[in-house]
């Protein structure tokens, strides 16, 4: 707890020794209210006492494993800014790249209505709203809690959000019939984690098993989500989905004997397998 006489800088100092730099300087914007060069312009101000109760708040949770991006409430991913809490996974790099590789092949195709299966914070979904004028987003999750997320989420794209449709059930189920062979293109990141893995306890112990976990071997819900979405595309159409950096060459197997056409992984900025384009010409 700081004094009367603490400046942000103080604070900042001391929270770097206990939670590094990074982490140190996202909470202390988060809590002064200043984001990026700005908060050097006001190192040297006292925090108010409000301020400094956020702030010992959110360095404890940090200290106590809470992932950062749970702590602050929320995350960027493309040019949103989401919501995010223990209900949905945290958003990542990588699926900012499946994401954009959605986009361009619903750009090329022309697309008029897609789809984000497995939507979580609605991340994939509400990125294609903003990006491509005009489309039609279905947005689906199995789990009620993380469609809230979703839902608060929608709340903030403005008119955009007026053509995204959030649907509770598990893939394909959850759209209504009159899809089926009129969706262009179909996004998804689904559980594709072994059930086995030793994960990370910052993922394993705060993030959502069941949009973690993919069965045995971490194919079975990537699987059931290639089987299906031939059924549910126009031709031309599209599959965009995100996988484990293992599963490359099994996921554009399934994808030919679902009966695509074409089908290719994709690495991801680190060099890792990381997502399947699947095309219906």
């Amino acid at each position: 707890m700081a004094t009367s006489s603490t400046t942000w800088r103080a604070v900042l100092v001391d929270a770097v020794e206990q939670v590094g730099e990074v982490d140190a300087r996202r909470l202390v914007e988060q809590a002064a209210g200043y984001d990026g060069a700005e908060l050097v312009l006001h190192l040297d101000e006292t925090p108010t006492q409000r301020a400094m109760a956020y702030f010992d708040g959110m360095l404890a949770r940090r200290r106590a494993g809470e992932p950062l991006q749970y702590v602050l409430g929320r995350w960027g991913f493309r040019t949103l800014d989401l919501v995010v809490d223990p209900r949905v996974l945290i958003p990542r790099p990588e699926t900012e790249e499946v994401a954009g590789a959605a986009i361009a092949e619903a750009r090329r195709l022309g697309a008029r209505v897609v789809a984000d299966l497995g939507t979580g914070s609605g991340a994939i979904a509400l990125s294609m709203a903003v990006e491509l004028p005009g489309v039609e987003v279905w947005a689906s999750d199995v789990s009620a809690d993380a469609l809230e997320v979703a839902r608060a989420n929608l709340a903030g794209i403005g008119r955009a959000g007026t053509r995204v449709r959030l649907v509770q059930g598990s893939w394909f189920d959850a759209l209504p019939a009159d899809l089926r062979g009129r969706i262009d293109v179909v996004a998804a990141n689904p559980p594709y984690v072994p059930a086995t893995a030793q994960l990370p306890p910052d993922v394993a112990d705060w993030e959502p098993g069941v949009a973690l976990y993919g069965g045995d071997d971490g194919t079975v819900e990537p699987f059931k989500v290639i089987d299906a979405a031939p059924g549910w595309l126009r031709r031309p159409g599209a599959l965009v989905m995100e996988h484990g950096a293992w599963m490359g060459e099994a996921m554009v197997a399934r994808a030919l004997a679902a009966g695509f056409d074409d089908a290719t992984f994709h690495h991801d900025l680190t060099h890792r397998e990381r997502y399947l384009v699947a095309r219906l010409t």
